[in-house]
């Protein structure tokens, strides 16, 4: 797999930009769904944080209130070079609760605090709102096309180039993991690598995908479809495809696809031969997370950003709201927008 050659669902962009030229620029808010009880042994914790990663607070908060910092934790990793607000939860069976006032550590500021009934478990949210800002954009109009059409078709649903590390050293390792080439012990790194390598089996999946069609809505027979923003699946069959097609032209219905893993993918007949294919090359992955008893699952194909809204601060200043349901990544909005600066001539960023 080469991480560098994902296509876009509206061809290459023809303007370049910069994102995150200050991590002011790149606003990330957590947004759990739900309040906290009020009560409880846990305590969640909305903190802001510029320039610290997720797993280092977590830790400082649990050595803050005098627990393990397996007792810490949090819905979701968030980048570290960006301003984020997001929730922490830290297990106090029997203890008083602490003045998280109290805490301090550079970069981060407690925001609020209260008791809660149940753990906060990673993917427990429902989303993120974006609010990015892009400079030194060379194409006003051709982005200004591209916003109206992400606002209306949305865009692949990639994960983004953090979830690969560093030059996708994540993925090269698990490549090598499952070539026996290096062994990995390590909790969470085993888990870094296991979530690199299938979300880019999932990307592989959807690039050829829009090779072969040009669209990611288009219901072949056997498609394992989602009800928007619902974990929860099911296979089309050859008489349904006219009805399932206007479900998913309405926004009903996403088409899946894959996170490979142990057990059947979900798909049958023509859309399980695509996946196959598209995946020929990549049995020792496969047979690593079916060594590792990770699952196999589904994803949603195509993402559609909610309550997108933008305003040029200057002719080559643009300022983008939007909200993205957990587990999507804003720098694939990015990407269907723009190429990095000094990046044109390359097939990604």
């Amino acid at each position: 797999m080469d991480l560098a050659k994902q296509n876009w669902l509206y061809g290459k962009p023809t303007a370049e930009g910069v994102l995150k030229a200050t991590a002011e620029d790149f606003v990330v808010i957590e947004d759990l769904g739900y309040a906290p009880d009020g009560d409880g042994e846990q305590l969640l914790v909305r903190i802001r944080k510029t320039g610290c990663n997720t797993r280092f607070v977590a830790e400082a908060l649990a050595k803050f209130v005098g627990i393990h910092p397996r007792d810490a934790s949090f819905a979701g990793m968030k980048d570290r070079h960006a301003v984020t607000e997001q929730w922490f939860c830290l297990r106090l069976p029997g203890k008083e609760t602490p003045d998280m006032r109290k805490f301090a550590l550079e970069g981060v500021e407690v925001l609020e605090s209260a008791r809660h009934r149940r753990k906060l478990r990673t993917g427990a949210l429902q989303g993120n709102d974006f609010r990015l800002v892009l400079r030194q954009v060379t194409d006003r109009d051709a982005v200004e096309q591209r916003l109206q059409q992400i606002a209306l078709g949305g865009v692949p649903n990639y994960f983004g180039s953090q979830r690969f590390g560093h030059n996708g050293n994540n993925l090269l390792m698990a490549q090598r993991w499952a070539a026996d080439e290096i062994r990995v012990r390590e909790r969470n790194k085993r888990s870094f690598l296991l979530s690199a390598a299938r979300s880019a089996m999932f990307n592989q999946v959807v690039s050829d995908r829009l090779a072969q069609q040009g669209t990611l809505t288009k219901v072949l027979n056997g498609d394992a479809l989602q009800l928007t923003g619902r974990g929860s699946w099911f296979v089309a069959t050859a008489e349904e495809l006219d009805t399932l097609q206007q479900r998913v032209d309405e926004n009903e219905l996403r088409v899946t696809a894959p996170l490979p893993g142990s057990g059947e993918w979900g798909t049958r007949d023509e859309a399980l031969a695509l996946e196959q294919a598209s995946l020929a090359s990549e049995t020792a992955l496969i047979e690593l997370m079916t060594r590792e008893k990770v699952e196999a699952a589904r994803r949603a194909m195509l993402v559609i950003p909610r309550d997108l809204r933008w305003v040029w601060l200057d002719d080559a200043t643009l300022a983008m709201n939007f909200w993205l349901p957990a587990g999507s990544f804003a720098t694939s909005v990015v990407r269907e927008l723009l190429l990095p600066q000094g990046s044109a001539d390359e097939v990604d960023e």
